[in-house]
Formats: structure tokens, C-alpha cells, sequence
């Protein structure tokens, strides 16, 4: 009886951390599905052929990409919690180049895309789709988020209120408009 008393609270704790750990990495594997939607979207979508109806909408389609994930069904990720998306130009290393275009979080007050309205709106617009390069050279397209995780498990009441900050980042070539 003693030893199962003195062994019980180590149980416990480690099967509430190895839970904790899952429920964490199933976080951080939306988040890169999330950016990683957003940027495929954006580099499909290109520079919208340089019509400037169609540029309006690239960087929403983007975060709209970004949005479906991670209010899927299967995601558990509190979309309250990524207060930002960035979409930006990356270099060759994939490092940001200058200020990146950035949509803040805004519940259902966004545009609407493809009937559903968004819940992030555009705070600021520093490089243009319409100004994005596909082809010879294309540029290189980023989508960045950041995200507070909270533990989910009765580990919380040992540890108090803890976050955990995550964040991701993918960046793809612009595909060509010209085949």
C-alpha cells in the first residue's frame, strides 16, 4: 500500500505528460498542415496573371487555405489562439524579405471566400500579388502563424496556467502562369 502511494503520483505524472505531449504534437502538426495549405494556395494562385480583380483576392484565398485547417473537424486548434497570419517574400534561405502582409485575427469579420467569411481581416499589405514574380526567376512565397498551446490535461493544475508558444512557417516557389 505504501509503495503504490509513493509510486502512484509518477504514474500519474507520467501518463499525463506523455498524454500532454501527444495532444502538443498534434497541435504543431495542424499548424504546419495549416501553413503549408496557405502557401500552396498562394503559390498556385501565383500573381493572379496581373489582373488586379483577380490580385485583390490572392492573399484572402491564402488565409481563407489557412483558415479550413485549422477549424477542420479533426483539428483541436483554437483558431482564437493564432492571433496573426504573415504572408510574405522569402529569399533562398526561406528568411523573410522585408514587412510581410499581415491578416489579424477578427472573428467572422474578414472578406468572404468562396461563400464563407473569413475570421482574419488585412491589416496591412506591403508587397502586392500583383507585384510577385512567377516566372523566369519566380519569387518565393511564405505563410508564417504563431500559436499559444494550453495544456489540456489535469497536468495543468499541477503546473498552473502554462503556454506553450508554437509557430510555423512554410515558403514554396510561385508556380508559372505559362506552360
Amino acid at each position: 500500500m505504501v509503495e503504490m502511494a509513493a509510486i502512484l503520483p509518477i504514474l500519474l505524472l507520467l501518463t499525463l505528460g506523455t498524454l500532454e505531449f501527444g495532444f502538443a504534437f498534434d497541435h504543431r502538426l495542424t499548424l504546419e498542415y495549416a501553413t503549408r495549405e496557405g502557401a500552396r494556395t498562394g503559390a498556385a494562385l501565383s500573381n493572379g496573371d496581373g489582373d488586379t480583380a483577380v490580385c485583390a483576392t490572392i492573399d484572402a484565398q491564402i488565409v481563407a487555405a489557412v483558415q479550413r485547417v485549422l477549424k477542420s473537424p479533426g483539428s483541436d486548434v483554437d483558431i482564437s489562439d493564432v492571433p496573426e497570419i504573415l504572408i510574405y517574400r522569402a529569399g533562398a534561405d526561406g528568411e523573410m524579405l522585408g514587412t510581410p502582409n499581415r491578416w489579424t485575427y477578427s472573428a467572422g469579420g474578414g472578406p468572404v471566400v468562396d461563400g464563407v467569411p473569413i475570421d482574419y481581416v488585412n491589416a496591412s499589405t506591403a508587397w502586392p500579388a500583383c507585384s510577385r514574380v512567377s516566372a523566369p526567376n519566380p519569387d518565393s512565397l511564405g505563410v508564417s502563424l504563431s500559436y499559444r498551446y494550453v495544456l489540456r490535461t489535469p497536468l495543468s493544475i499541477f503546473l498552473g496556467f502554462v503556454e506553450i508558444p508554437m509557430s510555423d512557417r512554410t515558403v514554396m516557389a510561385l508556380s508559372p502562369t505559362d506552360y
